[in-house]
């Protein structure tokens, strides 16, 4: 069988040639592409993620892969957002904008509104008043969780009307015994360690199929409908794991 096409797209961030070789380990053949008609070819799309949230959908919208992107999710292509291409599947992000330590503000970024709701900055306190170091860097661990798939269609909504949805999303729950994970995770149990580096958290919601704890419990891994996926650590920099997660996302791709 012919290895699948996967792009990874080109918004004039780093770390493209690590998640391009991890890929490729995987068995996908991996490309960077930034043309949006290349993108549109491709059998799958990968979103890797360095850099601030305001830049990179403002250069992603100025390259004219917004709308393909979204054209491909939508179509139900396999996308793996990573990092800060998971926080890009949301509506809206504080990082890089205006107003970043509003979340209410109406000058937050625009990011792809696959998913509802907005990035916001990780706190460096919890709720008993321990400090803790942000950015969040290095190994910890992923609790899988029981997730909804998907929640119909990718998001229109004003701001104001995605974040009343947010709120009124319901909780996601623990992997009852038995129960089976995201197919991103087939064969990677609950609690594997996976390495991150980051300091905004994405909003919580029924996508959620992974949450990690640093000062707060946060999504790190969500899936949209049965092939769209992101996470917020970084697979291709995560050991044996990551290798077996980006196994995973091609197999799901071949089998798309």
């Amino acid at each position: 069988m012919t290895a699948p096409r996967i792009a990874v797209v080109d918004y004039r961030k780093g770390n493209l040639k690590s998640v391009e070789r991890g890929i490729a380990a995987a068995g996908g053949s991996a490309f960077v592409a930034s043309d949006p008609a290349a993108i549109a070819r491709a059998d799958a799309v990968v979103l890797p993620g360095v850099g601030a949230f305001a830049d990179a959908a403002a250069t992603m919208e100025e390259l004219g892969q917004v709308d393909v992107v979204r054209e491909r999710i939508a179509a139900g292509v396999p996308f793996l957002g990573i990092c800060l291409g998971m926080h890009l599947m949301f509506e809206e992000g504080v990082e890089g904008a205006p107003c970043e330590d509003d979340e209410a503000s109406t000058h937050n970024a625009r990011g792809l509104a696959v998913l509802p709701g907005v990035v916001a900055k990780m706190p460096k306190v919890d709720q008993k008043g321990l400090s803790y170091k942000v950015p969040h860097v290095g190994w910890n661990t992923v609790q899988l969780q029981r997730g909804s798939e998907g929640l119909g269609g990718l998001h229109q909504a004003s701001s104001a009307a995605q974040r009343g949805l947010s709120e009124r999303l319901e909780a996601v729950e623990p992997l009852a015994d038995g129960q089976k994970s995201s197919p991103l995770f087939d064969g990677i149990p609950s609690g594997t360690y996976f390495y991150f580096t980051h300091g905004f958290v994405a909003p919580s919601g029924p996508f959620v199929v992974g949450e990690t704890t640093h000062s707060v419990t946060f999504p790190s891994a969500v899936q949209y409908g049965d092939v769209a996926f992101g996470v917020q650590f970084h697979p291709e920099k995560s050991s044996d794991a990551g290798a077996r997660l980006l196994r995973n996302f091609v197999s799901i791709v071949k089998g798309a």
